[in-house]
């Protein structure tokens, strides 16, 4: 306990110190507080004032800032204007659009400079940028063309000044314009400037585009007198596929290169280019017409050619004619151009026919009396309808617009064959159309053989003639797609016309012939001195005319481009006069009609029939 007692005590002791402590620290904080609020009340005028002295310095290192600043803006003004002025200068584009830039910021954000004189100065550089602009295209515009003969895909732009064009235009369209800028002073004198800037660059590059096509269109016409119409007709084709290249070139490029982006500014500036190069087509194509129309007759496929080659390319066209706006959208130069071909078209089909027709009214059209060769209008027809194929698409849409046997309206009537043709129908009225041209030739060959003054060479003009034209037709054609026109009624008329011929020529040159090898009327007596005489009479003529028939030959060749059929038809003659020439030497020879017979039968059944022979080889 006593212990105990202690500590009780011992710790009373010293919470008793500690208590002393705490109130001495107690007194001396709060004296210390008291101090403290003294001292501020003491040092807070000092402090007000101090802080009013360093915002009057303040101010003042401000303003000598402006001042400083106001001055070199004024030398900086000074050599913007000038830098303005001048102009952009060759790789210091950048410079001139950040100045640019300055001064249109200066406007927007209301700085002390002049807002007028600064609008005339951006004005000032918008116009000299243009003047840089369109010297670019001046530059790219000019220069040798390429050369007649080449294909061509665009007018030639260098990539260099494509590369100057594109970061300046970039630039031209960020200038304030009314629209994005309502309240800059020179935003309507800027669209004017840059309105004229893309109408020249218009002007420009139609005149360039059209100075690079205008060799090849010239060079398509001035070859159509020496080159194969059909190919001179694909040679048009291709100018106007390469005149629709470089159009589609031009539209991307003046979509990339134009200052003045919008759709409907664009598609003017467009239109304005393309007059130029339309112009061009139109000027081509009537240049190509009015020579076909010189000679319908040489250059009908010409025209059927080009037609064919313009339909293939309209959709592209109709393509074309859409980005001309909607203003423009009236104007179709190749749809009229189209209607003046097809016009043409149309009139060769009835013209051919009449020319055919005509030739067997012509005087002297058999080329004199002993004339058996191929006629030029045979000849020009078989060309014709081999070729047909080659431009059936033109050829069976111009002979349904015609109409299904309009074509024969040099007679007079219209022939309707059934249910009028439309679509669907072109093999059918290209069949019609090639045997209507068929028989008008066979009429033809037919009346000039029959006028002839001399029947057995009109027979041989005749019989050359259908055989050419059944050897170039049914037979043998120089292109197998003839064939596909010719119907059966056509075939048919063919080769049964050939026949006729043939049986023609027979009857003509051996059928007199013949009539010298047969028998006596009946009543007759075989020994009597008038039949003796006609014995010796029949065979003295036969020879006589054989004669003929060998000298006519001659002069007159039978089938002489075609070694078979003449072969076979030598072969025909001889089993014809030879058997009979023989039954009836033999005859006559036993009945002794002459004491010297040999006077008479001059020459054996093997030689006349090697002189028959002869004629063919």
């Amino acid at each position: 306990m006593d212990d105990e007692t202690a500590e009780i005590e011992l710790l009373e002791q010293n919470l008793n110190k500690t208590r002393q402590i705490s109130q001495r620290m107690t007194t001396i904080l709060n004296s210390f507080d008291t101090r403290l609020a003294k001292l501020e009340k003491s040092i807070l005028p000092l402090y007000t004032s101090t802080q009013i002295l360093n915002r009057r310095a303040n101010n003042i290192e401000k303003a000598l800032l402006k001042i400083d600043e106001v001055a070199s803006n004024q030398e900086g003004i000074a050599a913007e204007e000038a830098l303005i002025l001048r102009g952009p200068q060759p790789g210091q584009l950048p410079v001139y659009q950040e100045a640019l830039e300055r001064l249109n910021a200066s406007i927007a954000f209301k700085s002390d400079r002049d807002t007028l004189d600064t609008a005339r100065l951006v004005e000032t550089g918008a116009k000299k940028l243009t003047q840089l602009y369109t010297k670019l295209v001046a530059e790219a515009s000019t220069g040798a063309t390429p050369l007649p003969g080449t294909d061509i895909s665009a007018a030639p732009f260098t990539p260099a000044i494509l590369g100057t064009l594109r970061s300046l235009v970039a630039f031209m369209r960020t200038l304030p314009l009314p629209a994005s800028h309502p309240s800059h002073p020179a935003a309507p004198a800027i669209m004017s400037t840059l309105k004229e800037a893309q109408k020249g660059y218009a002007d420009m590059r139609g005149t360039w585009a059209r100075k690079c096509l205008e060799a090849h269109g010239k060079r398509v016409v001035d070859r159509a007198d020496t080159v194969d119409t059909i190919v001179t007709g694909e040679d048009f084709g291709r100018w106007v596929e390469m005149l629709l290249s470089v159009a589609d070139e031009e539209y991307k490029y003046i979509k990339d290169l134009s200052p003045l982006s919008t759709p409907n500014v664009v598609a003017s500036a467009y239109n304005s280019l393309l007059n130029p190069i339309l112009a061009l087509f139109s000027t081509t194509l009537t240049s190509l017409v009015s020579l076909i129309k010189r000679s319908l007759h040489k250059y009908a496929f010409l025209a059927l050619s080009s037609h064919e080659a313009l339909l293939e390319l309209q959709p592209r066209w109709d393509t074309l004619l859409a980005r001309r706006g909607s203003e423009n959208a009236k104007a179709n130069e190749l749809k009229d151009g189209l209607g003046t071909l097809r016009s043409v078209c149309l009139r060769s089909f009835p013209e051919f026919l009449a020319d055919i027709k005509m030739a067997s009214l012509t005087k002297g059209a058999l080329g004199g009396d002993t004339s058996t060769s191929i006629a030029e209008f045979v000849v020009s027809g078989v060309k014709y309808m081999d070729r047909l194929p080659e431009v059936q698409s033109a050829a069976s849409a111009a002979l349904l617009q015609l109409g299904d046997g309009n074509w024969k309206m040099g007679e007079g009537l219209q022939v309707t064959r059934g249910p009028k043709l439309g679509d669907g129908d072109e093999q059918v009225i290209l069949e019609h159309f090639v045997f209507d041209l068929v028989t008008t030739t066979i009429n033809s060959l037919t009346t000039i053989s029959r006028t002839q003054r001399r029947p057995a060479y009109g027979s041989i003009y005749l019989l050359n003639n259908m055989s050419y034209l059944q050897q170039n037709t049914v037979i043998a054609p120089t292109h197998d797609a003839l064939l596909d026109l010719l119907s059966k009624p056509t075939q048919d008329a063919i080769n049964s016309n050939f026949r006729t011929a043939k049986a023609a020529y027979f009857d003509a040159n051996f059928s007199p012939l013949l009539q010298m090898l047969t028998d006596d009327p009946a009543g007759a007596k075989s020994n009597s001195s008038s039949a003796r005489t006609a014995v010796k009479e029949k065979f003295t003529k036969f020879y006589d005319l054989l004669d003929e028939v060998l000298e006519r030959h001659k002069v007159a060749r039978v089938l002489e481009d075609d070694p078979d059929s003449r072969e076979a038809i030598g072969e025909d003659v001889v089993k014809l006069v030879v058997p009979s020439l023989v039954r009836f030497t033999n005859k006559y020879r036993e009945k002794e009609f002459s004491k010297n017979p040999q006077k008479y039968i001059k020459q054996s059944a093997e030689s006349v029939e090697a002189q028959l022979r002869g004629i063919y080889t």
